[in-house]
């Protein structure tokens, strides 16, 4: 894999910025209801959901770029955590940012290692027709709130107040949501977020009554083909990494799709309470 600090710039600066407007963007009464808060610290994108029982929503990334890492900047990150009672965190640095004291930093504000994601990339050049018996194709908001329950009932995620926040990216600037239909009812979906010239796939499940249809294969697909159509010029995406003796489907429907592994992210998990020296 490569990973370069250009390289990481735009992989990295397109999603925190889609995380970034997808939870600062939710309805008031959800912020309030949920306990959310975000900040752009360090040029990079830290948000807060107190009421987080996925351990997702609380994350932090995009940094190193606007300027560097440091022990300061990770003390900032942190204290906002603090000062929002966040349950926990999680910080997600390119390789290419880490400073050579890293493990020193991180061990002062008590971070430990919690996973990995890669970064995959596609250059739109050649891409496979969508191959499915599912309709697929883009969701209004008529079907803003059946499209944001499949999105959390496929990722095993609670609907209260995650539906309201998700099913308000329809529509939003910069975001195309998809589905596969059975009928009338959505089984698969998935997201794309445009930034420039680079689109961010996203939220790409399937409901387990429908899986090993080509759902996911044919919603990337589609995205990539509307990407390349509205003049993008590269795509990015996150899977799960896989560990040893683990095959992680997500990550090879985007191989067979053409995408090509960047750099492998890990996880930093903060929790309060950890004693910084």
């Amino acid at each position: 894999m490569s990973g370069g600090l250009a390289a990481a710039t735009v992989l990295e600066k397109v999603e925190a910025e889609m995380m970034y407007r997808a939870e600062s963007g939710a309805p008031a009464q959800v912020l309030a209801h949920m306990g959310m808060a975000s900040a752009r610290i360090g040029g990079g994108s830290v948000l807060v959901m107190r009421r987080d029982v996925t351990e997702f929503w609380n994350k932090a990334l995009g940094f190193g770029f606007d300027e560097p890492v440091t022990a300061e900047l990770i003390g900032r990150v942190c204290e906002f955590y603090r000062e929002h009672d966040a349950p926990m965190a999680v910080l997600q640095l390119a390789p290419a940012v880490l400073p050579d004291d890293w493990d020193d930093i991180r061990t002062r504000y008590g971070l430990e290692p919690g996973g990995a994601v890669v970064k995959s990339t596609h250059d739109l050049v050649s891409i496979d027709p969508p191959k499915t018996d599912l309709r697929v194709g883009e969701v209004d908001v008529d079907n803003a709130r059946q499209w944001a329950s499949t999105l959390l009932r496929g990722f095993g995620m609670p609907e209260e107040g995650l539906a309201e926040m998700t099913a308000a990216v329809v529509g939003s600037p910069g975001f195309r949501c998809y589905a596969a239909w059975d009928g009338d009812e959505i089984v698969a979906v998935g997201g794309a977020f445009v930034l420039g010239d680079v689109v961010e796939l996203w939220g790409g499940t399937t409901l387990p009554s429908h899986q090993r249809r080509g759902a996911q294969s044919a919603l990337l697909a589609t995205r990539l083909l509307d990407a390349k159509a509205a003049g993008c010029r590269m795509a990015v995406v996150e899977t799960a990494a896989e560990g040893p003796g683990e095959r992680n489907q997500s990550f090879h429907n985007v191989l067979r799709l053409g995408f090509s592994p960047q750099y492998e992210r890990p996880n930093w998990v903060w929790r309060p309470g950890r004693q910084v020296r």
